[in-house]
């Protein structure tokens, strides 16, 4: 390989891998807080990807504002199923939690099936997103710079929201002890709620720009997504913030790189981030920043 392709699947790699580290991000935080594996947060993602879908194609709508519905909608959306879901159950063994999650993947799924059919629908993609450029041989779309560039910019925001609000502080007081925060005057289901908005707007945005890169939307598609964005948040260390982006970039550059070096796997390529994921995980089974999570969350 030489090196044009190898600075073109780096660009690539950056841009996939922001996309899984968005999501991640939502795993992280509710795993944080309730130590629950949110695995409707997947189709959070395609929710988000199909309301910009509807506002663009259906309403005709600006895609800022477009974006905008998403993830105001998503957000409501992560804190109503929060609210209906999980906080009924919030003294209920931790494996209720879970089914609860995998049932309300289920139920968003068939929904959107039955509602909007399951053919995939091309997204209309504004032309400034697809744009070319082409700099000392290695080409990229704007898309695929904005992408790293909102993902780092979101990433310094959570941080500081967690370090230096006081929002963040009970969030990170929550993910250590919940009872402790309510005889405290805090109103633990309100952050919780908080946390569910946070992560399922990140989960939009990430929904949003994966369809601008691959533009087809399909009830579906959040699933293997949401996989791989867990398997990023565990690569990264589950609980960490950080981590989670780390891992999102590490899952999206073995996808990308590996293709690269051997094209003839590329029907594999799916399966490169959970054998990645496999290793990390018998050689350091708290991730790569999960080192000191039960002293320091977040």
């Amino acid at each position: 390989m030489d090196l044009m392709t190898f600075m073109q699947q780096m660009v690539n790699g950056f841009s996939l891998g922001s996309m899984y580290a968005l999501i991640a991000i939502g795993y992280t935080m509710v795993y944080g807080v309730l130590r629950l594996i949110n695995f409707a947060h997947g189709d959070i993602m395609m929710v988000g990807a199909f309301i910009g879908y509807s506002c663009i194609a259906v309403f005709g709508l600006p895609f800022p504002v477009a974006v905008f519905l998403a993830v105001a909608l998503s957000a409501s959306l992560g804190m109503f199923t929060d609210k209906i879901a999980y906080k009924p159950l919030r003294e209920a063994p931790k494996i209720s939690l879970l089914i609860t999650a995998i049932g309300i993947s289920f139920f968003l799924e068939n929904s959107f099936t039955v509602f909007a059919g399951g053919v995939p629908r091309a997204f209309p993609v504004p032309d400034y997103m697809e744009q070319i450029f082409n700099v000392a041989g290695v080409t990229f779309s704007v898309s695929s710079i904005a992408v790293p560039v909102v993902t780092l910019g979101l990433l310094l925001s959570i941080l500081y929201v967690l370090y230096k609000t006081k929002y963040g502080m009970a969030i990170r007081a929550l993910s250590f002890d919940i009872k402790t925060v309510n005889l405290m005057g805090i109103d633990a289901n309100m952050i919780i709620s908080i946390v569910f908005a946070l992560g399922s707007a990140l989960a939009a945005v990430g929904g949003i720009f994966w369809v601008v890169n691959y533009p087809s939307v399909e009830p579906m598609m959040g699933v293997l997504v949401g996989l791989k964005a867990f398997a990023a948040a565990v690569v990264g260390g589950i609980g960490s913030v950080t981590g989670a982006v780390l891992g999102g970039f590490i899952i999206g550059f073995t996808e990308v790189v590996v293709i690269a070096f051997w094209p003839e796997l590329g029907g594999y390529k799916d399966a490169f981030a959970f054998i990645f994921l496999i290793f990390v995980l018998l050689f350091k089974p708290t991730g790569i920043m999960g080192e000191d999570l039960e002293k320091s969350r977040f």
